[in-house]
């Protein structure tokens, strides 16, 4: 079972009545002084936060219910911190009959991403998690990184076009090779939420499954307030309205003390982005969000320029 990550994202939200209100935009001042209701977990390895105001507090009780029970199906699909989902028996046995819808879509996204960021976004460098976390777990381990040949072997197994991917059977062409979506599944389920309450009638909403997606205006009107925060300031402000935001940075976890290995790899070379690398994506989808913040972090400026090209309504910004 994979260690869990630390937060990726470090983004400070900005909203009224203390981060709130779930509250349909033009309520009134009845609705808008409902009681906030939080829950507050954990959702592939990163805290999560869904902040629900209702005028109606048992109704708005079960939809907060609804949310986090999707929430957790999910989780039993796509999770690495679990040994019991549906991945993790991927990962185990190279192969999945009969594999959830949900999965074969996330997978199909997958593909899209990877076509997209000319492989840089690639769910298939789990064996260099494998073979990083190994390295470091051991005594006296060289601080920068494991062998040569460990890492030669474990590239070997990377690869996207080894994984056959069909709504009755899923794939991993190689013995050793493994599938993770920490770089995409946190924001899928992000969207998920957001579906769920639009169709329970909610218009204005901010959803933190891992991912950060908005729904509409905040309830007063403007719109929903997110900060970077840079490591140099000031923060960069950003007002969002219907668009998700993700932060990849190289921090969000490391191995050694110095951060020169850390957990983006890069599935060409097995090496891991700078130390200092920070992506900031916003996007009309927290998933796709997700995966080019994760691509981007690796890639030059020219390389990305030509990806956003192709991503109608989406922004980049770079922190070192």
């Amino acid at each position: 079972m994979q260690t869990p990550l630390s937060r990726r994202k470090v983004i400070a939200l900005c909203a009224a009545a203390g981060g709130a209100a779930l509250v349909p935009f033009g309520a009134s001042r009845r609705a808008e002084a409902a009681p906030l209701l939080e829950w507050t977990g954990v959702s592939l390895g990163a805290v999560a936060t869904l902040r629900l105001a209702h005028p109606d507090r048992s109704a708005g009780e079960a939809i907060l219910r609804r949310a986090v029970a999707e929430a957790r199906r999910l989780e039993a699909i796509f999770s690495l911190y679990r040994d019991d989902t549906a991945l993790a028996e991927l990962n185990r046995s190279g192969v999945l009959a009969a594999p959830p819808a949900e999965l074969v879509y996330l997978l199909r996204l997958c593909d899209d991403m990877w076509r997209l960021t000319g492989g840089a976004f690639d769910p298939t460098v789990q064996p260099l998690w494998r073979c990083y976390a190994d390295h470091f777990a051991g005594p006296d381990a060289d601080p920068t990184g494991p062998p040569p040949q460990k890492l030669a072997e474990a590239v070997r197994l990377v690869g996207w076009t080894k994984v056959g991917v069909s709504r009755d059977r899923i794939v991993l062409g190689e013995r050793g090779m493994g599938l993770t979506l920490n770089g995409i599944a946190q924001g899928y389920i992000t969207d998920r939420v957001v579906d769920l309450l639009r169709q329970e009638g909610v218009h204005s909403s901010l959803v933190d499954m891992g991912e950060i997606r908005t729904l509409g205006h905040r309830p007063d009107g403007r719109a929903w307030r997110a900060e970077i925060a840079t490591k140099t300031p000031p923060r960069r402000a950003l007002d969002l309205i219907d668009k998700a935001v993700a932060t990849t940075s190289a921090d969000g976890f490391q191995f050694d003390t110095g951060g020169r290995c850390n957990h983006l790899f890069d599935p060409a070379t097995g090496h891991c982005a700078g130390p200092a690398v920070s992506r900031t994506v916003i996007a009309p989808t927290a998933a796709v969000a997700d995966a080019l913040a994760t691509a981007f972090a690796l890639m030059d400026g020219e390389r990305a320029r030509r990806v956003l090209a192709e991503v109608p309504d989406t922004r980049l910004y770079v922190d070192a």
